[in-house]
């Protein structure tokens, strides 16, 4: 067969470098890696349960919850008025802070931006912790109504010094109580108070729930787990 000095042989033309031998390898070993650890880099990076639980942000006014709704033995609904009759769960405004402290600790410097708030009219600027992307409709005054508590969503609030995410809000996590609410029923009694159990009044959580689901009408489970019930 005839060579050329600038080719070389014929057959040498249509040989595949050295490094073609490890293409194919490689590309199935990096398939196989991306299969693999994909939804794990998605769990570490996207899901809720990395991104969200957690946060704590710190707030314009150093407010202690632990103090106020632990200590003081404070009622959710007196900050959050409206939880049990709209789906959003006010916040204060500084007039309902003055009402105890125009005469409690009323020069502490920690209260200077309360105090300017209510003379000026101009609210603080809390930032928003338990937040739901705006296509997730949630309804406060629908569960508070059938029997969850704040416990549920909001983990032991009463012994947060700075308030944190403690659930991941996602839509797995609200349709796992959606399809079985029962572990998470209470009396509406008993909502806002953190250390409440079934034991308390001799009872077993399952006998309590099983009331509560007679008592408060939740049969559909179909409606619960139904796309329009959060998705309008």
């Amino acid at each position: 067969m005839s060579t050329d000095s600038t080719t070389g042989s014929a057959s040498a033309r249509f040989l595949f470098p050295r490094w073609a031998n490890y293409l194919v390898p490689g590309l199935v070993i990096l398939a196989i890696g991306i299969l693999t650890y994909v939804p794990l880099v998605t769990w570490l990076f996207i899901s809720p349960e990395t991104t969200d639980v957690g946060y704590q942000p710190e707030q314009p006014v150093a407010f202690s919850h632990k103090l106020h709704a632990g200590d003081l033995k404070l009622d959710c609904r007196y900050c959050h008025s409206t939880v049990e009759s709209t789906s959003y769960a006010a916040i204060p405004d500084s007039k309902t802070c003055m009402n105890c402290h125009a005469s409690i600790k009323s020069d502490a410097e920690s209260l200077r931006l309360v105090k300017e708030s209510f003379s000026t009219g101009k609210p603080i600027s809390w930032l928003k912790i338990h937040d739901q992307p705006d296509f997730v409709f949630f309804d406060h005054s629908a569960h508070v109504n059938h029997g969850i508590g704040c416990v549920t969503c909001h983990g032991r609030v009463d012994q947060m010094e700075v308030v944190r995410q403690e659930k991941s809000l996602s839509m797995a996590w609200c349709l796992e109580c959606h399809r079985d609410p029962t572990p998470h029923l209470r009396p509406r009694s008993e909502i806002t108070n953190m250390d409440w159990a079934a034991t308390q009044i001799n009872k077993t959580q399952a006998e309590i729930a099983k009331e509560l689901l007679e008592e408060y009408q939740i049969h559909n489970s179909a409606f619960l787990t139904n796309c329009t019930t959060c998705h309008r």
